[in-house]
């Protein structure tokens, strides 16, 4: 491809396996989906809100509808999809529990991808000039932001577990755009990473 992914993408392209049956929820431009059509020969979909994006992708012979996370998602089907992704868009729903449901409920696997508001960076800002704070990561004014649910990775490893989700792989996505395991329950990367990636799967019934 002529640009390089984001770092957080070329992360969950690493955990697309070949010829898999994709859709990209929240998919911008088709950046994303366009790489794995092309490295992974996915059968890849997207979804997308903004119609200029959508019409970006569609010039680029990419299968992507408009529609809305928060609204659309319960007209898929069950499992129909091998991996879902959602990236750096679950802060920006309405209502993030309902759309993980829905994303474990449609794919086997789920990919999520999220900055973390638990940085130290946030907290000192927080804490030193008492005014939400804003980072590379999170740069938007308190008052004209689409992150209308921020949360630390404590907080999306709480609610993965409380969606019945089990973690899969878990990934700290540093300053630097590079990314290193994690495990999901560690307390460093929630004070020291920019973000994380998630890949998950519906926990089985015992």
């Amino acid at each position: 491809m002529a640009r390089s992914l984001r770092p957080d993408l070329a992360a969950i392209a690493e955990m697309i396996p070949e010829g898999a049956r994709v859709l990209d929820v929240g998919c911008g431009d088709g950046q994303l989906l366009e790489h794995l059509k092309t490295t992974r020969q996915v059968d890849g979909h997207g979804l997308e809100l903004s119609q200029q994006n959508v019409n970006a992708c569609v010039a680029r012979g990419l299968a992507v509808i408009q529609g809305d996370a928060d609204a659309d998602l319960h007209e898929y089907p069950s499992q129909v999809f091998d991996v879902v992704i959602l990236s750096q868009t679950i802060q920006a729903t309405r209502n993030p529990r309902a759309v993980l449901d829905h994303l474990l409920r449609i794919g086997r696997r789920t990919a999520v991808s999220l900055p973390n508001f638990g940085h130290w960076r946030v907290r000192l800002s927080l804490a030193l000039n008492g005014r939400m704070p804003r980072t590379r990561a999170l740069d938007y004014p308190w008052y004209d932001t689409p992150n209308i649910h921020l949360c630390t990775i404590a907080d999306f490893t709480a609610l993965a577990a409380e969606a019945g989700a089990d973690i899969e792989r878990a990934l700290a996505l540093r300053a630097d755009g590079r990314t290193h395991p994690m495990r999901s329950d560690a307390w460093g990367p929630n004070s020291f990473a920019e973000g994380a990636i998630f890949l998950l799967k519906p926990r089985q019934p015992l």
